[in-house]
């Protein structure tokens, strides 16, 4: 091959890619080019531009990647260069000034470029296609020297064109290959090379080898063996090059593209790391078995799951570690493998440390290619212990719910009823399939308390409660109920709400029996106070009935001597006045005793406190005077009225009176004290509080939290029931009744809603 090469290694490199590619039959446009860079590589000449003859249109085009010459004037379908193309085939060659006058489209086009100096000269770049190569010269540079250049381009790309014997190895081989001499310089190189050289969009076709390309070009010839495959990233390709030695020093460089290869080589590797990775990481047990259950291989998530490390389980039966009672589902799971090639099942395993955790399990069958026989299986294990749990935690609790005498409704956030367990079906008389809306339930109040006050509340703390009644659709009948309002939170993170209300009906009715039966024991205290309190009572009726006698005696006196006084009968009529005084006022101490003996229901409405005290003051004023004791009175006139029962409100009040006299009695006997009543609103002016201070003994902290508890009693003769039945009697009101110690003696303090605030809450807990 180097005898008949015409092409020497000693050629500039620009000539040798033009008479490379001329033998290389490359297409026409990658010729011009390489003709163009070859006449702009010498300095005369400023710009170069090829253009063939288009016979069809009668004109010349460029070719090439160049910079084109712009249009000429008039219409393109009008154009025509064939007085051009008839001048070149007789001369040669035109000068650009000659040309510039032709009527030809080319010279409308020179002259729109401002080309002025130049030769144009007629030049084949395959045989039979005509072509010209226009020439635009740098200043000074004489005409002729272009007419030689073109003469000299013709000539080598007629030799160019010539048959040249190739290398067999190089032309006929579909992968690329290069010939390099000693020095690992290019020789030539195979249409694949080019190809690929093209498709890589490369300036050399050398710089498709390794970039140490030389130093294996000499290390094959120092070894005389073939190097490599060495890689090569060319374009986003991988190619892989193989350098063969050679006769005369030469070396084959031959390629292959693998960039399949290797990419699919990466993503095998990445794919195995990533598998690795998973397997290590999961925290699901990844495990291999025979066909009759041994362990052979498992994931490191065994020794989270199981307390086994991996290699402590290969030759391991997996029957060993099931339950008694999951040992039927192995034979089973061995069929359905066989049978279908997977299975899933849930069953239990003992862990290391002895208890059992249950487990599911998706299995595969790995069958032998021919035979179709299991020989592997595959198992992915999950530990579901928490689910199954939290299910049976589940079916539990609807199984109570369904059982319990509670009425249990479930609503979501707008207030629509989407579940009633069996006793709310029952109690509201509905069927199996009918849901109403919760209006239909609840008063229109009450609904509104609940869906703005209830869902509100249960949604900030969790739970809301309240009493309300239920009304069964299409009925007249309405339940008393304690609801309990819950929030829950759901599995889509939303909310839902539960209530759940217990019938109050037996409740409420020995409420009412309670009520009554205290108030029928307030009653006989009272009877039992009357009695206590005779002496004092017939002292208070006694002095006007006295008083009354005397005025009667008077008068008859004075109308015995009218005839002889006349002043007499003004005396009669002063004591028929007071004798009337006297007579209502024993009438008003009457009245006022029926009125405190009453029996019958509770009459609840807003009360002067500061009346009622005094009332029953009076009542024990003669008491406290055969005792010495003053009763002072610190109540103020403009107090804010309360919400009581009259004559329950003065009871209590002439119980912690008389309790103080006996406490004064007993610590100052036969010596004069006092007893202080005064009365203020406390809670920030929420409830009114009413003292009662005495001067007697006192208690002690032990006796202190004992003496409201039934029975409990520091006197002889004493029941224990009076303060008991007393704070009862203030709790039914929505009040309450305390005691603290003071310097000397004890205070009680009746506190009690105002009037406003004891209406409303008395008319919730009626509801």
């Amino acid at each position: 091959m180097a005898q008949t090469d015409p092409r020497p290694a000693d050629l500039p490199r620009e000539l040798r890619e033009l008479l490379r590619l001329t033998g290389a039959a490359v297409a026409r446009d990658e010729l011009a080019d390489a003709l163009l860079r070859l006449a702009q590589a010498r300095p005369e000449v400023a710009q170069a531009y090829y253009l063939a003859w288009q016979p069809a249109a009668g004109t010349y085009a460029e070719l090439g990647s160049a910079r084109r010459l712009p249009p000429g004037a008039g219409d393109p379908a009008q154009a025509s260069d064939a007085a051009l193309f008839t001048a070149l085939a007789a001369r040669g060659e035109l000068s650009v000034a000659d040309l510039r006058v032709l009527p030809c489209w080319l010279a409308g086009r020179l002259r729109r470029a401002g080309i002025h100096d130049g030769v144009a000269l007629a030049l084949e770049l395959a045989s039979g296609e005509p072509g010209l190569l226009l020439l635009v010269l740098a200043e000074g540079v004489a005409p002729g020297l272009a007419g030689w250049l073109g003469e000299l381009l013709g000539a080598l790309l007629g030799l160019a064109r010539r048959p040249v014997p190739a290398a067999p190895l190089l032309q006929a081989d579909d992968a690329p290959s290069l010939l390099l001499d000693a020095g690992g310089a290019l020789l030539d190189l195979n249409r694949a090379a080019h190809r690929l050289q093209h498709d890589c969009a490369l300036a050399a076709p050398l710089a498709l080898l390794p970039v140490n390309h030389r130093q294996l070009v000499q290390a094959c010839r120092r070894q005389h063996r073939a190097v490599g495959p060495v890689a090569a990233e060319v374009g986003g390709r991988s190619l892989l090059w193989q350098f063969i030695p050679g006769e005369e020093g030469r070396v084959l460089a031959r390629g292959r593209d693998a960039s399949e290869q290797l990419r699919g080589e990466r993503e095998a590797a990445q794919a195995r790391r990533l598998y690795r990775v998973i397997t290590e990481n999961t925290t699901d047990l990844i495990s291999r078995h025979t066909p009759d259950g041994r362990f052979l291989d498992a994931s490191p998530a065994s020794w989270t799951l199981l307390g086994y490390w991996p290699e402590q389980l290969r030759g391991l039966r997996v029957r060993e570690l099931l339950h008694a009672d999951d040992l039927g589902q192995m034979r089973q799971a061995r069929e359905q493998l066989e049978r279908l090639g997977y299975h899933t099942m849930t069953y239990r395993l003992r862990h290391r440390d002895g208890r059992y955790l249950w487990f599911e399990t998706a299995s595969r069958a790995i069958r032998e290619t021919y035979t179709g026989s299991v020989v592997e299986i595959v198992s992915v294990s999950r530990d579901i212990t928490a689910r199954v749990r939290g299910e049976e935690a589940r079916r539990r609790l609807a199984e109570v719910i369904e059982a319990t005498t509670d009425l249990v409704l479930f609503i979501d956030r707008a207030g629509n009823l989407t579940y009633l367990n069996q006793a709310a079906r029952r109690t509201l008389g509905l069927a199996e399939e009918a849901a109403p809306p919760l209006a239909a339930l609840l008063e229109p109040a009450e609904l509104a308390r609940l869906l703005d006050d209830g869902l509100a509340c249960a949604e900030r703390s969790g739970v809301w409660r309240s009493d309300m009644r239920l009304h069964a659709p299409e009925s007249e009948v309405s339940l008393p109920v304690s609801l309990v309002l819950l929030a829950h939170a759901g599995a889509d993170g939303g909310r839902y709400f539960s209530l759940v209300a217990r019938d109050m009906t037996e409740r409420e009715l020995r409420e009412t029996q309670l009520r009554r039966h205290q108030d029928e024991l307030a009653h006989t205290a009272r009877l039992v106070s009357m009695g206590e309190l005779a002496s004092g009572i017939a002292h208070e009726i006694n002095q006007p009935l006295a008083a009354v006698v005397n005025y009667a005696s008077a008068s008859q006196r004075y109308l015995q001597g009218a005839a002889d006084n006349p002043q007499a009968l003004a005396r009669v009529a002063q004591g028929l006045e007071r004798i009337t005084a006297h007579a209502n006022h024993a009438a008003e101490v009457i009245r006022r005793l029926r009125a405190f003996l009453r029996k019958g229901q509770r009459r609840l409405q807003a009360l002067d406190l500061a009346t009622v005290a005094r009332e029953a003051v009076r009542l024990c004023a003669w008491e406290a005077a055969q005792a010495q004791v003053a009763i002072l009175d610190d109540l103020p006139d403009n107090l804010p009225p309360v919400y009581a029962d009259r004559v329950l409100l003065e009871q209590v009040l002439l119980n912690l009176l008389r309790n103080a006299i006996d406490a004064n009695r007993e610590a100052h006997p036969g010596a004069p004290s006092r007893i202080r009543l005064d009365a203020g609103l406390e809670s920030g002016g929420q409830r009114l509080c009413i003292g009662v201070e005495d001067q007697g003994p006192g208690v002690g902290e032990v006796e202190l939290e004992q003496i409201f508890t039934p029975f409990y009693t520091s006197k002889a003769e004493g029941l224990g029931l009076g303060l008991s039945m007393s704070r009862s009697i203030v709790e039914g009101f929505g009040g309450e009744l305390g005691a603290s110690r003071q310097a000397e003696g004890l205070r009680l303090s009746c506190c009690l809603p105002l009037a406003g605030r004891g209406e409303a809450a008395q008319q919730e807990q009626q509801e």
